[in-house]
C-alpha cells in the first residue's frame, strides 16, 4: 500500500534518527524497524516518487520535502557526534539570534579576559565584543548541489536516494570545513600568549609536558589532534608497558597521553584528488577539560532544497540546490588554552613517486 504524505515525512524522520544508531531498532507506524529496514523503506518510497521523469515531475515538491526532513533531522545531531567534545552545536528557529550562555570558570574570570572570533566566508575574520554571560554567533547562508543528468536518471544508474546522499555529505562536509577554519585560528591568535604555543619540525616530549601542565592549571587537559599528529607523539625514552605497545599497535597511538585523553579529529580532503587535507595535521590543541568549549556551531531555521536548470543544459540535466544557515565561532575564556605545532607535518597530502613493485 502507498504511503500518503504524512506517513511518507514520518519515514524520512524515522529515516534519518536510526541513521544515528544503526544499530538500534525504531518505531514506524505499528512496527519496530531497524535502520537497514527503514533505509531500504524509504530508499523504494523516495524512487517510487521518481519512477519516471513524468512522475519525477509531478512529485518533486514532495521529494524535496522530505530531503528537507532529513537533512534537519540527522544534521546537527550528526555533527554534534563528531565534534561535541570540542564544540557546542545548537539550533535555532529561523529569526532568533543565535545567542550562546556563556560560562566562565572562576580562574579565567581571575586571570584573563575573553575574546571571540567569527569565522567568515573565505577566511576573513571579525572580532567581537563579549556582552555579559552571553555570546551572539551571526550565520550565513551556505549551500551546496547535486547535478542529475536526464539520461542517467531515466536509466536508473541515479536515483533520488543517491542525490540524498550526495547533499547530506556534502553539507556535512561544510560544517566540517568550517570548524576546521575556527580552530585554526587558535595557531595564529594574538589573544593566545606566546607562553601557551610552541612550535618544532618534529615532537618534544618536553615541551608538550609544559604546555599540558599550563592547561592543568585551568582544568585537567585534554588534547585534540589529528591521527597523523598523534603517531609522533611519543616519549624520548619510549619507554612503555606490554598493554601500552599492543593499544599503540591496534590502534596506531596512545589514546592517552601521561594521564590526558587524546581525542582524534577526524580528517578529510578538500577534493577527490586527495592532495590537501581539511584539518592541517601539525596542529594540537590542549584544551582544558571542564572550561567552555571552544567552538560554537549555530544551526538557524530549516534547510531548504530546490530544482534549477543545469547551465548550457541541452540534455535536459537538472541541479538540486541545498540550502541552509549556519554560523561557526571560535571562543575562549580561559588562557590554558594551548597549540603545539609540528612544522614538519603538511596539509599537502604529496609523497614520492609511485614505483610498480617487483614479484618475487
Amino acid at each position: 500500500m502507498a504511503l500518503n504524505r504524512q506517513q511518507l515525512v514520518e519515514l524520512a524522520r524515522a529515516t534519518a534518527k536510526a541513521s544515528l544508531n544503526p544499530s538500534a531498532s525504531f518505531a514506524f507506524g505499528e512496527k519496530n524497524l531497524t535502520f537497514t529496514a527503514l533505509n531500504d523503506t524509504f530508499r523504494d518510497e523516495l524512487n517510487g516518487l521518481a519512477k519516471t521523469y513524468r512522475d519525477y515531475e509531478n512529485n518533486k515538491n514532495l521529494i524535496f520535502e522530505l530531503i528537507e526532513v532529513g537533512l534537519d533531522e540527522v544534521l546537527p545531531p550528526r555533527v554534534m557526534e563528531a565534534y561535541g567534545q570540542f564544540a557546542d552545536v545548537r539550533t535555532f528557529a529561523q529569526g532568533d539570534k543565535p545567542v550562546f550562555t556563556v560560562r566562565i570558570t572562576e580562574a579565567s574570570r581571575k586571570r584573563a579576559k575573553s575574546f571571540v572570533t567569527r569565522v567568515g566566508l573565505a577566511g576573513r575574520y571579525e572580532v567581537f565584543k563579549l556582552d555579559g554571560r552571553s555570546l551572539e554567533v551571526p550565520t550565513s547562508a551556505f549551500g551546496g548541489a547535486a547535478q542529475i543528468g536526464l539520461e542517467e536518471f531515466l536509466d536508473g544508474r541515479i536515483t533520488m536516494s543517491d542525490v540524498y546522499d550526495i547533499v547530506l555529505e556534502g553539507m556535512d562536509e561544510v560544517v566540517y570545513k568550517e570548524i576546521a577554519n575556527a580552530l585554526a585560528t587558535l595557531a595564529t591568535s594574538q589573544d593566545i600568549s606566546q607562553h601557551n604555543k610552541y612550535t618544532n619540525n618534529t615532537f618534544n616530549e618536553q615541551e608538550m609536558d609544559r604546555l599540558i601542565a599550563t592547561a592543568d592549571a585551568y582544568g585537567r587537559a585534554t588534547i585534540y589532534c589529528t591521527f597523523e599528529f598523534a603517531t609522533h607523539m611519543i616519549p624520548v625514552d619510549r619507554w612503555a608497558s606490554n598493554e601500552m605497545k599492543q593499544q599503540r599497535w591496534d590502534v596506531g597511538y596512545y589514546t592517552q597521553y601521561k594521564g590526558h585523553n587524546v581525542v582524534i579529529l577526524p580528517q578529510s580532503f578538500e577534493d577527490t584528488t586527495n592532495a590537501v587535507k581539511v584539518i592541517d595535521p601539525s596542529l594540537a590543541y590542549i584544551l582544558p577539560t571542564g572550561s567552555e568549549k571552544p567552538v560554537k556551531v549555530a544551526f538557524e531555521g530549516q534547510t531548504l532544497v530546490r530544482e534549477v536548470p543545469f547551465k548550457g543544459n541541452e540534455d535536459w540535466s537538472q541541479e538540486i540546490q541545498t540550502y541552509r544557515k549556519l554560523g561557526v565561532a571560535l571562543f575562549n575564556v580561559n588562557p590554558g588554552t594551548c597549540v603545539y605545532k609540528i612544522s614538519g607535518l603538511s596539509t599537502s597530502n604529496a609523497t614520492g613517486s609511485w614505483v610498480k613493485p617487483v614479484n618475487g
